[in-house]
Order: structure tokens, then sequence, then C-alpha cells
């Protein structure tokens, strides 16, 4: 049986790759994403792993109208699911299944060999905390960028949280709606802390190394609830059958017996992983900056996305449904709209509740689009 692969350009999907392909004897097919935003395409280095392989290799480019099948993604996850990736997920899955029934994904190689730049941040607070927070004002001047990870955003996010306890930072630097956001968005004050939840998994590893506790989490809440569903949802949504090989028991131990500076030392990432595939993956995909199935969220509702956004988050819509604020909405949609702020990450989870309810609670039609579907993907 045909066995694919879903390549994002990393390293991580690019192991895969180059690992599957020493294990057949027929090509193995690989699947890709692209996007005209030149800092989110990795089609190119995701060809360099299929020509070193000889597989056989299908690639797809998403514009922003893609983004108008937020409602089958609501039909197909059957809860609200503010993760973006799972767009292209859907779609690469939905390319991959033309071809095999089985593809392998890289899910959980950030999590164990510490592939994230929160890493990288929450080892850099623990000497810069206090100097990031003096630096703040200055930091929160810096102009906003729709570039894929760009330094201002990571800075404003640094800034912000650097000077919090450890656990609370790292969750801040995840965050998409901090406590007050959330109650100008509902006009009510919530005592519900999501930090909870954090603080009973990290409890249970107290007196190992910090960077290991931080993962554990990461493991045990991210990748279990978002990043596993995200990808089984999303492939299965097309009948695929995705397998995540970072998560074999004996691959798994092994991560998690690994002390820190394997993992991350200064602003170097998968220290070890990287040395271990080094011969395996061209060289710009060993030195280039993470991948993933990620969009330009950013550029898409400040340009073609916007009317979408407007209307799916419109005053009567919330009204309707009776959880958001229509004046709060649309000022964090004015706000990013002008430049002022990256709110992507918020709007994104927005539009996704709002369908959502749509589909699920309030029972209207969902436009599947399943002809718009297909001419994407071929």
């Amino acid at each position: 049986m045909p066995v694919g692969v879903l390549l994002s350009g990393g390293i991580d999907s690019s192991a895969l790759a180059a690992l599957a392909a020493q294990e057949t004897s027929e090509p193995v097919r690989t699947f890709s994403i692209g996007f005209e935003e030149r800092s989110f395409d990795e089609l190119s280095d995701a060809r360099l792993v299929a020509e070193r392989y000889g597989t056989r290799h299908r690639e797809l480019v998403l514009r922003p109208d893609a983004a108008l099948l937020l409602p089958a993604l609501a039909e197909a996850f059957d809860e609200p699911f503010a993760d973006s990736s799972a767009l292209p997920t859907y779609l690469v899955s939905q390319l991959a299944a033309e071809d095999v029934k089985v593809a392998l994904s890289g899910e959980g190689g950030d999590e164990l060999f510490g592939g994230y730049y929160t890493y990288v941040a929450d080892l850099l607070a623990l000497r810069a905390g206090g100097l990031a927070r003096l630096a703040r004002p200055l930091v929160e001047l810096l102009p906003t960028s729709t570039a894929r990870a760009s330094f201002d955003y990571k800075a404003k996010r640094f800034a912000r949280g650097a000077h919090l306890p450890p656990l609370e930072r790292h969750h801040a630097w995840k965050e998409i709606f901090s406590a007050d956001a959330r109650a100008e968005l509902t006009g009510r004050q919530n005592g519900f802390d999501p930090v909870d939840l954090y603080r009973s998994r990290f409890a249970e590893t107290k007196g190992a190394e910090l960077l290991a506790r931080l993962q554990d989490v990461d493991l045990g809440i991210y990748l279990v609830d978002d990043l596993l569903v995200k990808t089984d949802r999303a492939s299965m949504a097309h009948s695929l059958e995705a397998r995540v090989p970072f998560l074999d028991p004996v691959l798994t131990n092994l991560a998690l017996a690994l002390p820190t500076r394997h993992r991350v030392r200064g602003l170097r990432k998968k220290v070890l992983l990287r040395r271990a595939v080094a011969p395996l993956v061209p060289e710009r995909i060993l030195r280039g900056k993470k991948r993933g199935f990620s969009i330009p969220a950013a550029a898409w509702l400040r340009g073609e996305l916007e009317p979408f956004a407007r209307e799916t988050l419109s005053a009567e819509t919330l009204r309707r449904q009776g959880f958001f604020q229509p004046e709060a909405v649309r000022a964090l949609v004015d706000r990013h709209v002008a430049g002022k702020e990256d709110l992507s990450r918020q709007l994104w989870g927005l539009l996704a509740f709002t369908l959502w309810h749509e589909r699920h609670v309030e029972r209207e039609p969902a436009p599947l689009a399943s002809e718009r579907v297909e001419a994407l993907v071929r």
C-alpha cells in the first residue's frame, strides 16, 4: 500500500519523508501546501526533499478565498475549533486522499524535542524578564507586520509576559484572549482562569527541569486537545488515515529523558534532533525557521477576507447568538484592518465560534462548497 507524507518543508516532516523513502521500493507520495505570501510559502523547501528522495510530489497553493471554507470546517470539526492551521490541514488531507489511504504527519516533534519559540523565550525570561518589562513601552511602539512569526509580534508577546511566573508566562505567550479582553467581549466578568488546567498538569512534574515540565504541559494539553484533534478530524473528513511516528512510545521515552541542553540551547531549538537528521535533511531546511501549515491570516483579514469576516461577525448575528458584544468585536476588526495590531488569532477564533454556533446550535445549513473544495485541490 502506498504511503504518503504531509510535507511542510520543516525538519519533522522532512525527516519522516526521508526515512519513509528508505523503507520502501516504491516512490513515497508527498503533499504540500503553499501560499502567495512569501513569508508563509515553503513549497521550495518541500520540493528540495521531494527531489532528493524522488517522491511523487503534489502541491496546492492557497489563496484567501480558501478561507470561505470555514463553514465546511465547522461541519467537519463539530466544535468551535479556532486553530487556523486546520484549514490547510483539511485541504492537504483532501489532496493526499486522492492518492493514498495512509499519510504520515509530524505532530509531536516540537513538543518532544523543543521546537517552539516559546521554549527559547521560557529560558530567556529567566535572565531577561525584568529588562523586558522595562522595555515594554518601547516594544509596543513597533509597527505591526503581517509576516509569519514577525519580530514585532514575538517581541510584543515576550515583553507582555516575561515578568510572570514560569507557567503563567508560558501560557501568556500562547493565550489568545486575556481576562480583560474576555470581559470586554462578553460584557461580564468571569472567574474562570484557564491556567488552572495547566497548573494541575504542571504540578505533576514537580522537581524536574523547568523546560521539561513546560514541554510536558504542552504534550498533555496543546498536543492532545489541539494538534492531534486537528490532524485526526481534518484527515478523517476525507477518509485519510493519519499516523504520527514521533509519538511512538520508544521515541517519546527517549525524548522525555533528554536534558534541556539537548533540546534548547540559547536561541537554538531541537538541538539533538537537528544533529540526528543532518545526514537526511537538506542544509537549508536544517538551519531554517520553524515550519508548519500556518496560514497568512493577518494579511487575509486585512484584504480579501475582510468582507467575509465583517459579514460573519455582523452585529445582527452577534446579538442573535448572544455571546459577544457587537461593539467590542467591531473594534477588534477595525483595529486589525487598520494595522494597529495583529489580532488575526482573536478574529479567527470568533469566526470559528460563530460559524460553529450557526451550524450546530442554530441549525443553519452549512455551505460545504464541495465544488469549491474540489476546485482548490485540482
